[in-house]
């Protein structure tokens, strides 16, 4: 990701833009309800994401170096706490997220044995892994990449909506977030993408790390 049009605003739009293209079904997967039929482990992750990416500070929680939140105060805040979220959530929600949006570690302050057999929410830190719009040290966060370090490929996804606003801003911007972020593959290569590019992308945007690097700009992995 680079400290350089992220869509930050657009996120929004482009979630409608995918819910429009997928006939506006109602009900969707598993079951009707709320949330627009998005299954409960989908809005834990949207919950967690909110929290920690934009609004930790709002809701009286102080990130630490790097991120992390203490996780029981997590799961007291108020969007989170009505799902109903137990630890066991949050470490599946850890585990099994496919762009590795979430990390878990022991909270030296609390459990000082580092015990990673507690399930004491207490005895946790949690934080997002990227797409903050809370301003935090980038190098407490990420790994710097250098020109002995840089991906072989290097693309950003967005939408045909979108292209036009991006070419006549002069090229991606962070917008209200801190970074624009990349991915170093395709969803449709052999390895697939992890995180940095949603799956229905319609427009690919590769960039020359080394050449933005030779220029002063800054890029972390």
């Amino acid at each position: 990701m680079a400290d350089g049009f992220d869509e930050t605003a657009a996120a929004a739009v482009e979630d409608r833009a995918q819910q429009g293209r997928r006939g506006g079904r109602k009900g969707g997967r598993g079951g009707g309800g709320g949330g627009g039929g998005q299954n409960r482990e989908v809005l834990v992750s949207k919950a967690l994401s909110k929290l920690l990416r934009h609004q930790a500070e709002n809701a009286g929680i102080k990130l630490e170096e790097g991120g992390w939140a203490p996780l029981d105060k997590v799961l007291a805040y108020g969007p989170v706490k009505s799902l109903k979220v137990t630890f066991e959530d949050i470490k599946a929600a850890v585990s099994t997220s496919d762009k590795q949006r979430f990390a878990l570690k022991p909270n030296e302050a609390t459990n000082p044995a580092l015990d990673e057999g507690s399930t004491d929410p207490a005895h946790w830190l949690i934080r997002a892994n990227q797409g903050h719009s809370i301003k935090l040290d980038s190098a407490a966060l990420l790994t710097p990449i250098t020109a002995e370090s840089v991906p072989e490929v290097v693309v950003h996804g967005t939408y045909f909506a979108f292209w036009r606003q991006i070419e006549e801003s002069g090229g991606l911007r962070r917008m209200g977030r801190n970074h624009v972020h990349f991915a170093t593959g395709l969803p449709t290569d052999e390895k697939g993408v992890v995180s940095g590019m949603r799956r229905d992308a319609e427009v690919l945007v590769y960039v020359d790390v080394e050449a933005a690097l030779a220029e002063g700009m800054k890029w972390w992995g």
